[in-house]
């Protein structure tokens, strides 16, 4: 593992005078925020540029070369400059949080009901709230649903909220077919997309579809799909075929149709949640996550091979977040849930994949997740695998549970906080870039 590779996991300690590194389209950045009063930006290209962020000069050092070594264009520069000043001030932000507020902005918080509960509301009002999931039990009409949205983007704005300049990660999951927790499209299930006679009207179906989820979640004032499923099925009718999830039982299908959702649907504002690392595409019917715990004892090479294809697809699409799973997989070293192993959080999907972007878990209060204890346990441990927002979907209570987790691992040690506060200033940055 190299330095540069645990910083862009958010493992390195951030502190002004520490140099954060930020991927912004294939242009690398090197943002060194210091402390002290900096010289004034040098003319020359490369050079440092300043800018004033929270009351201190903050120094930006370029790097003026693409991943290949080439030398960057003058509008790809500037483009850099933007995002690297950019990331030096969530990097402020985040430093100036309490713990309890850096421990808010990693979780993702589910409620019953039409309309967030004032205890949720107050919480997004002090900054203890990173974003918020519906399901169709959240949904009765789109006056409803606007309303709902709309409690939630103003307590957003408080002035004791110091993200308040970032919009909430509001979500659903809009996956297609059988899987639409709100009205509108896409309509068509991943499957049927994947049974097109031909690879061109294969990869317009996933274009459509990944078009028509973005719009459909901006309708409704929405900016993160937990979509597409990227798992690669092996037999009818199994955990992802029963409900039509997967576009096909060949791994470079699965590639290109995720990667054309993925880019039709973060071109249309909202961000992609590529799912269920490294794959569930060998589960078989009642190998249900959510219900109990699930193995997938497949070898390395095949795993590697073919259930992971799809995500160096997805990546190479820059999709936003990945989903990981919570079934086991012993071949990639280690007998715990994905979610909770540092084995393919870090060494797969970090280390062997170059992933760069933000990591969800799946619902916290999964039946696989039993033999881990309360859902606080289960908080902290996907935290220190390197998970950064915990989707706690099923209570109010449960977000609480887990925000508690955060602050205590914080305070304590057990999440360092340098890595902390890193994770918490990418997770600003995805915020940033979802800005209406």
């Amino acid at each position: 593992m190299t330095e540069a590779s645990a910083r862009l996991r958010g493992e390195a300690t951030p502190a002004l005078g520490k140099q954060l590194w930020f991927r912004f389209a294939n242009v690398v950045v090197a943002a060194t925020a210091t402390a002290s009063l900096v010289a004034p930006a040098a003319q020359a290209a490369g050079g440092p540029a300043t800018a004033d962020v929270g009351g201190q000069s903050q120094a930006v050092t370029l790097i003026r070369y693409d991943r290949n070594g080439a030398d960057l264009d003058s509008a790809a520069l500037t483009a850099a400059v933007a995002h690297a000043l950019r990331a030096v001030a969530e990097s402020a932000v985040a430093a100036a949080m309490s713990p309890r507020q850096l421990a808010g902005q990693r979780v993702i918080y589910g409620y019953s009901g039409l309309k967030p509960p004032a205890s949720l509301v107050s919480l997004v009002r002090a900054g203890d709230v990173g974003g918020v999931i519906f399901f169709a039990d959240n949904y009765q009409s789109k006056a409803q649903f606007a309303a709902a949205i709309q409690i939630l983007e103003a307590a957003n704005q408080a002035v004791t909220n110091p993200a308040r300049a970032y919009p909430l990660l509001l979500m659903t999951d809009q996956e297609g077919g059988y899987v639409n927790r709100l009205p509108g499209p896409p309509y068509h299930s991943e499957l049927w997309i994947g049974d097109r006679a031909t690879a061109g009207n294969r990869a317009y179906e996933a274009h459509q579809a990944g078009a028509g989820a973005a719009a459909t979640l901006q309708s409704f004032g929405l900016n993160v799909d937990l979509a597409p499923v990227i798992d690669v099925y092996r037999a009818r009718g199994n955990f992802d075929d029963q409900y039509e999830r997967s576009y096909s039982t060949n791994p470079q299908v699965v590639s290109n149709l995720g990667a054309d959702f993925i880019r039709a649907e973060q071109s249309g504002g909202v961000a992609a949640a590529a799912k269920h690392f490294p794959g569930l595409g060998a589960a078989t019917a009642t190998e249900n996550t959510d219900q109990r715990a699930v193995t997938i004892n497949l070898p390395r090479a095949t795993l590697e091979g073919n259930d992971e294809h799809p995500y160096r697809a997805a990546i190479a699409a820059e999709v936003d977040l990945v989903m990981v799973s919570w079934a086991a997989y012993p071949s990639l070293g280690s007998n715990a849930p994905a979610g909770l192993s540092p084995a393919i959080v870090q060494g797969q999907l970090r280390g062997r994949l170059h992933f760069n972007g933000v990591t969800i878990t799946d619902a916290i209060g999964a039946g696989a997740l039993a033999m881990y204890g309360s859902d606080q346990n289960r908080a902290l441990r996907a935290a220190q695998a390197g998970m950064q927002l915990i989707l706690a979907s099923d209570s109010f209570s449960q977000g609480i549970q887990c925000l508690n987790a955060l602050d205590g691992g914080f305070k304590t040690g057990r999440l360092p906080a340098g890595g902390f506060r890193a994770t918490v200033a990418q997770i600003l940055a995805l915020r940033a870039s979802l800005r209406p």
